[in-house]
């Protein structure tokens, strides 16, 4: 009988697990705008503030934390997809124009950090993350784009890159995946997640002293466009919706949005209690019991 009972307290203890409920009670999901084109790349500043891109639009937009508002803060911009802060206040940005990685600084001007891969066009950053030292990891998918008129990309294999702080000068970290996209590490710097949404997997890789991965491991049966992490650990996928994964890889929430695709998310407001999310020609917000960890 103790055996019995020690198994059903298990099994409701693993049930709460999964059905934790990371939403502020109460709390449904806002629609900020809709008018917009294909909105990506969300990364927030140290205020709370989050940058987002229009790619077909060539302009990357601010979300104002304390009024709730939108207002274009660069255009053009590079035809920016992925963005992220460094620790230093500046965005990286995969400037998908020109195959570029591009830092811009608080007053808008321009740093390519990075141009070319041994002499030959990248596919197309798509997907960034800054490391606690500021080292830059990104993934270089192929996305064909209809601004490309008179290149194409010539980088056959798709991987992911990582810059070494100072440097300007691509390492390979990864090149065994289908087409990589989204990519978040840890707060601690010591973990890194990239989602191969091709091969509908995501993976988890330890990240060693000299920026390069190992240990590779499945997290979860699942790509992503976007991701994000929360301060329970918890990892945060997007596509049809948002759906998110707790640190063993178990699902434990999914989040409907209104839209045919989601392609990113992140956690903002002043308090990194916001759930930021670009879906196609729109912007949504979520109040959280969670919060995020940049």
């Amino acid at each position: 009988m103790k055996t019995i009972n020690a198994f059903l307290a298990l099994l409701l203890l693993n049930s709460c697990i999964t059905a934790q409920d990371i939403v502020q009670e109460g709390e449904s999901l806002t629609l900020v705008s809709e008018e917009f084109e294909f909105t990506e790349g969300p990364a927030v500043d140290k205020e709370g503030n989050i940058f987002f891109t229009d790619q077909p639009n060539d302009r990357i937009l601010k979300w104002d934390a304390k009024t709730n508002t939108v207002s274009d803060w660069m255009h053009p911009s590079g035809r920016s997809n992925g963005l992220y802060f460094d620790n230093q206040g500046n965005l990286i940005s995969c400037a998908d124009e020109k195959n570029q990685l591009w830092k811009i600084d608080p007053e808008k001007n321009v740093t390519v950090l990075v141009e070319k891969f041994e002499g030959k066009f990248l596919g197309g950053p798509n997907d960034v993350w800054v490391d606690p030292r500021g080292g830059i990891y990104i993934t270089d998918p192929l996305y064909k784009r209809d601004w490309w008129e008179d290149r194409t990309p010539e980088v056959e294999k798709r991987r992911v890159y990582y810059l070494a702080p100072g440097s300007n000068t691509l390492t390979i970290v990864e090149e065994d995946l289908v087409m990589p996209n989204g990519i978040v590490g840890s707060k601690n710097g010591k973990k890194l997640f990239i989602a191969d949404p091709d091969d509908k997997k995501t993976y988890v890789y330890k990240i060693n002293k000299d920026g390069s991965l190992s240990g590779r491991e499945l997290f979860c049966e699942m790509g992503s466009d976007g991701m994000t992490l929360d301060n329970k650990g918890n990892l945060y996928l997007t596509g049809n919706g948002v759906t998110v994964f707790n640190k063993s890889g178990e699902k434990i929430k999914h989040i409907k949005i209104p839209k045919g695709w989601t392609a990113n998310v992140t956690l903002g407001g002043p308090n990194r209690d916001i759930l930021f999310i670009t879906a196609l020609d729109a912007v949504y917000t979520l109040k959280m019991k969670v919060k995020g960890i940049n």
